[in-house]
């Protein structure tokens, strides 16, 4: 038995010809050229050793053996786009797994989990938090949470969240009756740190301060456990704008003074290119991103409006310039 199958590219075209007895319109159909479309019907008949079409002035007729291929193979194709359909309705249902920072699972993504859940329903996400990401996605992962400066090769990046380091304490640091009414201040309180000194040691000396203790005080490995530590009264943290909402809008942490750090790093919504566009993934990135985007506002509008802030590149910016760019020139995510 002969196994050799036409060329399917060839079949399709004629498919879209024979159905509009027209070579103009199957074209505008496939977003070719009418020479494309003639040569691909060319090359059809001479694989098949049969002419398909009757050319006349103005009109275009299919042969007896033409007609019968057509009304063959036109069933296929409509099973064929019958079956895509389905397969990518399946795609935009069942597990979506999800990749991120304990610290931003429990602070950002959890407590909107319901909001993503009742908009669709079909869709459950299972949330798997991790230390530390390397810069790819497992095989069970559909989309991820990083941390960092936005340059992952092969990987679709979506720009969440640019991080602005606060300084906050609890109302019940304040109630102790210690100053806080300036920077110089800071000397007289324990300052709270996520992973390493590195953040305070940044802001004293953008800052130009001396005299405070950034070598001291208790190292957390977790954002979270810094922003837990401030809110008890343990002292004061420089928190991430975005995980320390929660405690701000509930009044366990003050933000103080005027000053901020901008640092290069963010949280980005990251997955494969490939699929950055399809199912319940880019379902997903739209919801997330959405939701980013107004939170983004209502934040920079209602904390931080008509204020300039300090910068890690030693100069004021205004607020309009927080969702800014930061330059991408690091691989390593660490951990937030």
């Amino acid at each position: 038995m002969n196994k050799r199958l036409p060329p399917l590219n060839a079949l399709r075209v004629f498919e879209s010809a024979a159905r509009h007895l027209s070579f103009t319109q199957a074209a505008e159909e496939l977003y070719v050229t009418q020479a494309a479309v003639s040569h691909q019907i060319k090359s059809l008949e001479e694989f098949l050793g049969l002419k398909l079409f009757i050319r006349r002035n103005r009109s275009l007729l299919l042969t007896e053996e033409g007609q019968s291929y057509f009304f063959e193979i036109k069933d296929i194709f409509t099973a064929i786009q019958e079956s895509t359909n389905k397969l990518l309705s399946r795609s935009e249902k069942g597990t979506l797994t999800i990749s991120l920072p304990p610290s931003f699972a429990i602070q950002w993504l959890v407590p909107r989990l319901a909001d993503f859940n009742q908009q669709q329903p079909d869709i459950d996400v299972r949330i798997k938090a991790v230390d530390r990401e390397e810069g790819s996605l497992v095989d069970d992962v559909d989309v991820a949470i990083y941390y960092g400066k936005g340059l992952w090769p092969g990987l679709r990046t979506d720009k969440l969240y640019q991080e602005f380091l606060i300084p906050l304490c609890s109302p019940l640091l304040l109630a102790q009756g210690k100053p806080l009414h300036s920077l110089e201040d800071l000397s007289h309180h324990t300052l709270l740190h996520d992973t390493s000194r590195q953040d305070w040691n940044t802001f004293a000396r953008e800052n130009h301060l001396s005299g405070i203790a950034v070598e001291y005080g208790p190292i957390f490995s977790h954002s979270t456990m810094v922003l837990q530590a401030a809110a008890h009264g343990q002292g004061i943290a420089l928190g991430n704008n975005v995980l320390a909402q929660p405690e701000i809008e509930a009044g366990r942490l003050v933000p103080l003074f005027d000053k901020v750090l901008m640092t290069d790093n963010a949280f980005y919504l990251v997955c494969h290119e490939k699929q950055a566009n399809t199912g319940r993934i880019a379902t997903f990135r739209n919801w997330m991103l959405n939701r980013a985007r107004r939170e983004q506002e209502v934040i920079l509008d209602e904390n931080y409006a008509s204020e300039s802030k300090y910068t890690s590149e030693s100069k004021y910016v205004s607020e309009s310039k927080y969702s800014s760019e930061s330059g991408h020139d690091s691989q390593r995510i660490p951990t937030r």
